[in-house]
């Protein structure tokens, strides 16, 4: 990484000097987190859980929708007054710590999960996911303390990169394990069990660096708990109500709503899709996903630099056509070669639109209110995890299994995000957060 002008500088001798290495433990923690997200909603036990948990029934696919949605809506409940929270009492650090060693210990729980408990596998998806998106939200709300303006766009993309790096490595490893459970003597329901206690205590080691070497770097200033709570329902009656005084941010969150839905919602089926619509094995829905993460990991990385010199919104344009283009390739064939084509297109536009949203709401965020604007970017991520995945798994229940339809209405969601970007005008979001410039 190039210190400058990465690297956020300081005026003031009392707050202390942002060091490299601290950029490197802020963006790990995406190594870490990513690990839980790809083995458990992503490419493991999700299929799992709809396939031998639920036991194939129809209303699996809606269940986990469901669980998922539940989880996002204690994570946008609780945002405002855990972002006021942190902002006042300098405690984003603390709140990170607890997420995820709860997020980690959950995950490690999955491993008592067998056929049948599908209320106890529905508990603790909804427990570890909920501690994850308060985490996510924690360690997003450092990256104006850490980078200037000018670099947050790379530095979300380091971390994005770095994310998808260590989720190619965990799910190497669990789909090494699954693969060798006959050797051992085993079942691949055993050997997946036994991949989220992997899952678990990876998510807590590899997040250590973070809670070591990331400084806190706002004054705290504690406010009484009424005064927050009445502070957090002002802000959530803002955003809700049109009465922000951060219109751009606005604006922008209302597309990040929309693209994100069909983010997540990819996310969240992947390793169903592909078993149930297009016929992949465990092991062979584990080498796709496997390498879609290598090139979410490049488009993170080089889309990140893209930013810094396209700007913010035009990159996420680009990304935002390419999702439409490889849902579009998804839909018209089945055939391996134009899967795994449209697959590697959509990890790369994923990498790249995740990575330019976090850096876009970094710069319309005005100073000292770092963990408050990040927990609104978490509540319309969150609000996009309820919205896509529940639409698909509704809409394939209703549509007695056909998971085509249901992805082919996920690419309303980016043609929608699409329009509403054009209405983001970056200058003036700059301008309303005391900033100046555009990207």
């Amino acid at each position: 990484m190039n210190p400058t002008p990465l690297r956020r500088q300081y005026a003031d001798p009392a707050i202390p000097p942002v060091r490299r290495r601290e950029l490197w433990a802020w963006a790990g923690f995406d190594f870490a987190n990513s690990g839980y997200t790809t083995v458990v909603i992503t490419a493991i036990f999700n299929a799992y859980f709809v396939g031998v948990v639920a036991g194939g029934a129809p209303w699996a696919t809606f269940a986990w929708t469901v669980a998922l949605s539940v989880s996002y809506l204690l994570v946008m409940a609780s945002a405002p007054i855990l972002g006021l929270y942190a902002d006042a009492h300098a405690r984003k650090k603390r709140l990170l710590v607890v997420s995820t060693v709860a997020c980690a210990a959950g995950t490690a729980a999955l491993w008592l999960v067998g056929p049948g408990e599908v209320p106890l596998a529905l508990a603790l998806v909804v427990l570890t996911n909920t501690a994850f998106g308060i985490g996510e939200n924690l360690i997003a709300a450092f990256l104006p303390e850490l980078a200037e303006e000018e670099g947050m766009g790379r530095l979300s993309g380091y971390g994005w990169g770095l994310g998808y790096v260590g989720a190619v490595l965990l799910l190497g490893a669990c789909l090494w394990w699954v693969q060798g459970a006959a050797g051992r003597g085993s079942d691949t329901g055993t050997a997946v069990r036994e991949t989220l206690l992997l899952t678990g205590a990876t998510v807590l080691l590899a997040a250590l660096p973070t809670f070591l070497l990331v400084r806190e770097r706002v004054r705290a200033a504690p406010v009484a708990f009424a005064a927050l709570w009445q502070a957090s329902l002002a802000r959530w009656r803002g955003m809700l109500g049109g009465a922000s005084d951060l219109p751009q941010l606005r604006r922008f969150l209302a597309c990040l709503v929309a693209y994100q839905a069909g983010v997540g919602t990819v996310i969240a089926i992947a390793a169903i899709y592909t078993q149930q619509a297009l016929g992949f094995s465990t092991a062979e829905s584990i080498q796709l996903i496997l390498v879609v993460n290598v090139t979410a990991a490049l488009g993170a990385i080089a889309f990140g630099h893209l930013q810094d010199r396209l700007g913010h919104r035009a990159t996420l344009s680009l990304s935002l056509c390419g999702w439409l283009l490889a849902i579009g390739l998804l839909a018209v064939s089945e055939a391996r070669p134009v899967v795994w084509a449209a697959a590697n297109l959509a990890g790369i536009c994923m990498g790249a639109s995740q990575s330019a949203g976090r850096a876009l709401v970094g710069a319309f965020c005005p100073r000292g209110r770092e963990a408050e604007v990040f927990g609104l970017w978490g509540i319309a991520v969150k609000a996009s995890m309820v919205l896509g995945p529940l639409a698909y798994g509704a809409i394939s229940w209703a549509s007695g299994g056909r998971h085509t339809l249901a992805l082919l209405a996920t690419a309303l969601f980016f043609l929608a995000g699409l329009v509403l970007l054009a209405r983001v005008d970056v200058a003036q979001g700059r301008r309303e957060a005391g900033l100046q410039g555009a990207r």
